[in-house]
């Protein structure tokens, strides 16, 4: 890898075995699972505590991610308030059509909003287990990733001062427009697909209008509707990509929802006041492999997943659970076998997940597509999920994530 060339630094350079760069679900992760092993670590996260405490992200988690965050002592805010859904509803030619996936498998899916996810890990791991972090750092600088002895350089938000830290490995977990991924060598192989549509991300102060997550199928356009909490709702709607939120004043957004998740033998949709409107371009992608000299990827920097399939959380969880061991057993053990065979563990789910999000973005907008064959197969593969118990119980694996546990 091209190493960049370090500025000149102060004179108080600092070392930690590990330099996370970026505090989301994946970085907190690592980190808590470092200080769990009493491994020192630095995180910088380039915005505020206040603000990851709060920016509105996903909240769908699966049953296996759950479980490894408890047995990592990382769970018990989630498992105390987050919600649990058994079932989903898809919804086209105005009737409904429920999917109980957890009769079907014996698992379910548990509601637990980001901001408060990273809330828990911050907490835990800055106030509870001692770990070095810096928020609202600027012009973070990698250095020397090829070498044995990385360092990682940053200017300090209120003093301006620069600080040079010393390590032995870059946890690059600062998402898909982050530094770690602009000092990739040219051999990096970035594999990408456009879906070609976009969605309209909506927040709404509104309760749920049904107990579980609805896919409305329509020709008009895919919509969703998430539960967030007893008084907020995540809706989508699909719309032109690269659209501008503008366009879509509250009359339109709910006449459009009401339209697209219409059933005859369900009451209209609770309307509220929209808190959050902004436009997802539906777009994938995946960096191979996850590893470049001491820098490990994990999270979106490695790999980014459309919310088609609320896998992107659940992705970067896995990754961090990898990579936090891996560090543990090299630092404290000299065992180099996780960190050898992270990238590979990491992108077998990976790609697993971005099939089954390719698969299910065709359900959701073949019939909006305006190609007749499309809209046929759509409808046959609905009907195919509900009338075969096999095409139900393997969706359901899928959409739980259990054919990718190791």
């Amino acid at each position: 890898m091209t190493s960049l060339a370090p500025r000149p630094e102060s004179p108080s350079a600092r070392r930690f075995p590990v330099v996370i760069v970026g505090a989301g679900p994946a970085g907190l992760t690592v980190g808590n699972t470092l200080r769990a092993a009493s491994v020192d670590c630095l995180v910088l996260e380039t915005e505020t505590r206040e603000f990851i405490e709060r920016r509105p992200r996903a909240g769908v988690l699966e049953e296996w991610a759950v479980r490894e965050l408890e047995q990592r002592g990382l769970a018990d805010g989630l498992l105390k308030h987050a919600q649990t859904h058994t079932a989903c509803e898809f919804r086209f030619g105005n009737e409904r059509y429920r999917l109980d996936y957890h009769e079907l498998t014996g698992h379910h899916h548990y509601v637990y909003p980001q901001p408060l996810l990273v809330t828990d890990l911050v907490r835990e791991y800055a106030d509870v287990r001692g770990g070095a972090i810096r928020f609202g750092v600027r012009d973070v600088q990698l250095h020397g990733l090829d070498s044995d002895h990385p360092t990682v350089s940053y200017t300090d938000p209120d003093s301006g001062e620069r600080h040079l830290v010393h390590c032995d490995f870059v946890a690059g977990c600062d998402g898909a427009r982050g530094v770690t991924r602009t000092v990739l060598p040219q051999g990096a192989r970035i594999a990408r697909h456009d879906y070609g549509v976009g969605w309209l991300a909506l927040l709404a102060e509104a309760p749920p209008s049904s107990d579980c997550v609805v896919f409305g199928v329509h020709p008009r356009g895919f919509a969703g509707h998430m539960a967030r909490s007893p008084e907020v709702t995540r809706y989508y709607l699909q719309c032109p990509p690269g659209d501008a939120p503008e366009n879509w004043p509250h009359d339109r957004v709910w006449a459009e929802l009401q339209e697209r998740l219409g059933a005859a033998d369900r009451p209209p949709l609770t309307e509220g006041r929209l808190i959050e409107k902004r436009v997802l371009d539906m777009h994938n992608h995946v960096v191979e492999p996850m590893v470049f000299g001491r820098l490990f990827l994990a999270g979106d920097a490695a790999h980014l997943t459309a919310p088609i399939a609320a896998k992107g959380m659940n992705l970067a969880l896995h990754d961090a659970f990898l990579l936090g061991d891996g560090l543990v057993a090299y630092l404290t053990q000299g065992d180099p076998a996780g960190l050898d065979g992270y990238s590979a563990a990491c992108l077998g789910r990976v790609w697993d997940y971005q099939e089954f999000s390719q698969w299910l973005s065709e359900v959701y907008h073949g019939a909006a597509s305006g190609d007749a064959y499309r809209a046929g197969t759509t409808l046959a593969r609905l009907r195919r999920l509900f009338e075969s118990p096999a095409a139900a119980a393997a969706f359901a694996e899928q959409y739980l994530g259990l054919s990718s546990v190791s």
